[in-house]
This record gives C-alpha cells, structure tokens and sequence, in this order.
C-alpha cells in the first residue's frame, strides 16, 4: 500500500509536469501601439493594452482607451457577427494589416468627425476591411493635414 504523503507528492509532480506555467515575454515599448508579425507571437498584452489579430494574422497591441472609439467599436461588432465571440482563442478583426495600420495612424492623430463617419460608412458598406477601399480617405487625410 503507498503512504498518503507519498501519493500528494506523486500527485502534485505529474500536475507539474502536466500543465507547465506560462512565461510572460518582456519587450521594449517603442510606441503607443505594438505591431508584429506572424512570427513574434506573445501569449499576452502589456498592462492597460489589449490585443487584436486581423485575418492575415498581424498581431496589433492597443490601449484599452481605443475601445471608446467609434471605429473599433464597428469592427469588434463585425467581427462578432462574422467569427463570434472567441472562447479559447485571440480576438480576430475582419480587416487586413494595411487597412489596421491606417486607422491605428488615424485614431493617433485624433481626426475630425467627418473623416470618421465617412471611414465607419465605408465599413459598415463592406463585408471585409481592406486598405484598397480607403486610398480616397488617405488622400483627403493628408490634404487635411497639409492645410492645417
């Protein structure tokens, strides 16, 4: 017959060895929000940021004060629709690296109303997000700034 001791000990081994502890990767912040690719993938987010991948598997890193945005709110909502809500898995958004690289540059540089509503009808208007939609927008944005 095994010790009861013996058996605990046994017992909290093979959990070890069974689910090992994840290990939190420590990188350099160089800006307001993190870009990788395919290959760098981090299990979690920075304090007070939270991450989304796009469907060509771009891994973006925002603050948390980008879910009071209009824009990311539209495309959580059709991602929703499209993938639901995941369980296991990262939040996946229903747009391309390009087109989340654009309005991540816009959302930095606080654009105006009009800009918005017009890149919110745009999504709302197409099943998927993708940068060649939005070359007219990027060409108003940068007369935009040349005026001000």
């Amino acid at each position: 017959m095994i010790n009861l001791m013996k058996l605990v000990k046994f017992a909290k081994k093979w959990k070890k060895l069974a689910a090992p502890e994840r290990k939190r990767i420590s990188i350099p912040r160089s800006g307001e929000d993190e870009i990788t690719d395919n290959n760098d993938r981090l299990p979690v987010a920075s304090k007070g940021h939270f991450v989304v991948y796009t469907v060509d598997q771009w891994r973006f890193e925002f603050p948390i004060s980008y879910l009071n945005n209009n824009i990311f709110r539209q495309l959580l909502a059709m991602s929703e629709e499209e993938f639901g809500l995941p369980r296991n898995g990262p939040i996946t958004l229903l747009c391309d690296a390009m087109f989340m690289k654009y309005a991540a540059s816009l959302m930095r540089r606080n654009f105006d109303q009009d800009m918005e509503r017009a890149l919110l009808i745009d999504i709302a208007s197409s099943s998927r997000c993708s940068l060649s939609f939005h070359s007219l927008l990027q060409e108003q944005s940068n007369q935009q700034l040349l005026v001000c």
